[in-house]
């Protein structure tokens, strides 16, 4: 391999650029990074002679025309690593490729651009210059086969056959029935009754993947009432062969690098105040869009302020972590006070009352919400940069795969910690209804729609301390709000959680036992199904079938002989 600088005279003090790529390719990449003002001195990487270097390579630019197999791909970026470094490399790949979101994440590269343009390319060789990394994948651009979803059709049970066809039919009228509602042409009286049927098909629905689970072989919750699904449901959904839109730049890999990207990343989410898509009924619903925007950004600044106070301490993680849990309410009451406006007023019996003051007072934000996971792998790496356990891996607190899952936990606290809140400005709304014009969405000025709501919570609160959250730590699962393109999804973590599984009180174990004893008694009752089934078969087939055999023949035999004497009396 032979190394050469091509395209107009460059200056000798541009820091110089390695670039691996087919010719014709080769060209417009040359002329994007030269284009005034130059970002570097390029220097193309041609077969022909020994690798000679003019100079310290400061970053190693490789651009795909195709899509290598994986496992060639990462052998070879390994091999650039180790030949070119300390410097990083940019990895450029066609619109179109066949690697999935999870493997493009964890390839060994400081930066990565899908089909980028001029202007994003000069930006990509900035930020890896000056030491940041950077991830760009579209939404949507890995090859798909014929089947939709890059491999073979995964073969239906019985079982989920019957499951997934219940689910469709049950979905088929929830769609038939909102197409009603929507339309506005049904009566009172109507309407009435097609609310409560389609309450009946969600709880039928709810207790159809309750009985016959496990969740994950029904679609998302986001998909409830979509006619579109089919039973290719079961295969493995397209996000594990279609990359999902990932943007990530880190100008620092520091503590202080990763937390200004966090921060932009989430603020950019919950900018246009985010509905709500997890599938279950919040408390956030019943605010303003525009006041769920400014108590999820107020949360997030009184995060950043806590974060540089404990940050400024300098004490051990234990002490941070008490800390933390320690200030938690102050830092809901602060981010109530930010949201409600600190000199707004409003009439109250004749008078002008405080807003803030008045909800703060009337709050109870000290309890915590038991579903937040441990805050120390989020606090350890924010505040003192330490590596970050994701999917039993242990990695730098700067690679993607560990700044996503870090936005994941930070996100589930801004979401949990608003609904604390809501739930206390709800109640507080309760009691004053001028209150209700500046906070609440308009929906719920009247006061039955506001107690419908108020109710309909605290019920759902119920259902889950004593039956769903049980259910979650005997499977393993904790429930995580995800902020993602102005929406509030909800997403399962699994992890272990036993010890939480061990303080249940003795009614929520009871709720386990009853999943156990079903875990244990189900193959019992397949056996015996089938036994009975086989018996039946028996019963049919040497039984009741060589019975009627044996008549048959017995008629046939008595019709002969009746037949042979009237021809011999003829």
């Amino acid at each position: 391999m032979r190394l050469a600088s091509v395209g107009r005279r460059q200056d000798s003090s541009l820091p110089p650029l390695l670039l691996f790529a087919e010719p014709l390719q080769r060209e417009g990449l040359v002329r994007w990074l030269q284009q005034p003002p130059a970002v570097g001195q390029v220097v193309v990487a041609d077969v022909d002679g020994p690798a000679e270097a003019t100079g310290s390579v400061k970053l190693v630019i490789w651009a795909l025309d195709g899509a290598p197999a994986a496992e060639a791909l990462i052998p070879e970026l390994r091999a650039l690593q180790d030949r070119w470094q300390p410097a990083p490399v940019l990895l450029l790949l066609p619109g179109r490729h066949a690697y999935p979101t999870d493997l493009l994440l964890a390839l060994p590269v400081q930066g990565l651009l899908v089909n980028p343009g001029a202007d994003e390319l000069r930006e990509a060789v900035d930020t890896l210059l000056a030491g940041g990394r950077l991830v760009n994948i579209l939404a949507g651009t890995a090859e798909t086969t014929s089947t939709g979803s890059g491999g073979a059709a995964v073969p239906l049970g019985l079982g989920q056959w019957l499951l997934v066809s219940g689910l469709q039919q049950i979905d088929d009228e929830l769609a038939g029935i909102r197409r009603l509602l929507d339309s506005g042409q049904t009566g009172d009286l109507v309407a009435l009754l097609l609310r409560g049927r389609l309450r009946e098909l969600r709880m039928a629905r709810h207790l159809l993947l309750w009985l016959w689970g496990p969740i994950s072989m029904a679609w998302s919750p986001d998909h409830h009432g979509d006619p579109a699904v089919t039973i290719q449901s079961l295969a493995p959904p397209p996000s594990s062969t279609q990359p999902a839109a990932v943007s990530l730049t880190l100008r620092d890999r520091t503590a202080e690098g990763i937390w200004a990207a966090l921060r932009q990343r989430l603020l950019e989410a919950a900018g246009n105040g985010p509905n709500n898509g997890s599938g279950r009924l919040l408390a956030l619903d019943g605010l303003q869009p525009e006041r769920r925007r400014d108590l999820l950004i107020a949360l997030l600044e009184q995060f950043s302020r806590l974060r540089q106070q404990l940050q400024g301490d300098g004490t051990a993680l234990e002490n941070l972590i008490s800390r933390w849990q320690e200030r938690q309410p102050e830092v809901r009451r602060e981010a109530l006070r930010q949201m409600a406006g600190s000199y707004v007023q409003l009439p109250w019996e004749g008078g002008l009352r405080p807003v803030a003051d008045s909800l703060v007072r009337s709050s109870d934000l000290e309890p915590e919400d038991p579903e937040l996971p441990d805050p120390r792998p989020m606090l350890a790496t924010l505040l003192l940069a330490r590596p970050l356990l994701v999917d039993g891996r242990l990695l730098a607190p700067d690679e993607p795969q560990a700044v996503l899952y870090l936005e994941r936990l930070l996100a589930n606290w801004l979401v949990r910690s608003a609904e604390l809140v809501s739930a206390e400005v709800l109640a507080a709304c309760a009691d004053w209804p001028e209150l209700r014009r500046y906070l609440l969405h308009p929906e719920y000025l009247p006061t039955r729609n506001l107690e419908r709501l108020r109710n309909r919570l605290n019920a759902q609160q119920r259902w889950s301390e004593w039956f769903e959250r049980p259910i979650h730590l005997y499977e393993s699962r904790r429930p995580l709000y995800q902020l993602e393109a102005g929406r509030i999804r909800s997403i399962d973590l699994t992890e272990p959680r036993d010890a939480e599984l061990r303080r249940l009180g003795w009614p929520q174990q009871l709720v386990t036992l009853i999943l156990e004893a079903r875990d244990a008694l189900a193959p019992q009752l397949q056996n015996l199904v089938r036994g009975l089934g086989d018996l039946v078969v028996v019963l049919l087939t040497r039984v009741v079938g060589r019975a009627i055999g044996l008549v048959g023949r017995g008629i046939l035999q008595g019709m002969g002989r009746s037949v042979g004497r009237d021809a011999r009396a003829q």
